[in-house]
């Protein structure tokens, strides 16, 4: 029999603490050990009982939850999901959160949020046990995020290509991504990637990987060539 996975809910909506709970303990395979209204109230829960997965808030008083990240991922790297109201206008700190070592995002709208979370409970349920399965020991090891430096101008493909690299992310591939993809080189064959995303967020996702690869990395258009 598998073992349960151990959560901790970080929020500080006291309605989305309880419906997550609700919903989370509903799977056989989910013990919901505790939840924490903002970060200081979470870390000193967790030094009792550390969970597997945690779902963080990034918007919390005393302490935002990039900063928490941080602070995790310096310590004891786990695996963390990202349970924001931040939209389109907040998705480049949503996308430092990724960086920092955060493995899935699941986005929740600013009303109704308690709705919300019910009809999404599945993919809810999916992000927790995809991150408890996520390796850590890229953000343990350190991932680049300062921008690319000057290299040694190279030509790049410049043309359509029958051959490419396909690649397919799920829950905690946006790390993976960026240690994969800042190692190649300009001139790398044509490569198309599906990451697991909510779709507000792909665009400033990509446009950061241009910010840090050789490569040139760009969100996808209907009809775009595959260079």
């Amino acid at each position: 029999m598998a073992r349960e996975i151990k959560v901790m809910v970080v929020d500080d909506s006291a309605v989305v603490r309880r419906v997550m709970s609700t919903i989370l303990e509903r799977d056989p395979g989910i013990r919901v050990i505790a939840t924490a209204h903002d970060p200081i109230f979470a870390i000193e829960k967790m030094r009792r009982d550390w969970p597997d997965v945690l779902t963080l808030d990034i918007e919390m008083p005393r302490m935002d939850g990039i900063t928490f990240l941080g602070q995790l991922m310096a310590e004891r790297p786990t695996p963390v999901v990202i349970c924001s109201s931040l939209t389109t206008a907040g998705a480049e700190t949503t996308l430092q959160a990724l960086a920092a070592g955060a493995v899935a995002i699941i986005s929740k709208p600013g009303l109704g949020v308690g709705s919300f979370l019910e009809d999404s409970s599945d993919n809810l349920i999916a992000a927790i046990k995809a991150a408890a399965r996520a390796n850590m020991r890229a953000v343990q090891h350190g991932v680049r995020t300062s921008v690319r430096s000057p290299a040694t101008p190279r030509l790049a493909m410049a043309q359509t290509t029958e051959r490419l690299v396909a690649i397919g992310t799920s829950t905690g591939g946006t790390v993976a991504l960026e240690v994969l993809l800042t190692e190649l080189p300009r001139v790398s064959p044509g490569i198309v990637i599906v990451q697991h995303m909510p779709e507000m967020y792909t665009a400033a996702f990509a446009a950061r990987l241009d910010g840090l690869c050789e490569i040139s990395v760009q969100e996808a258009r209907n009809g775009q060539r595959v260079l």
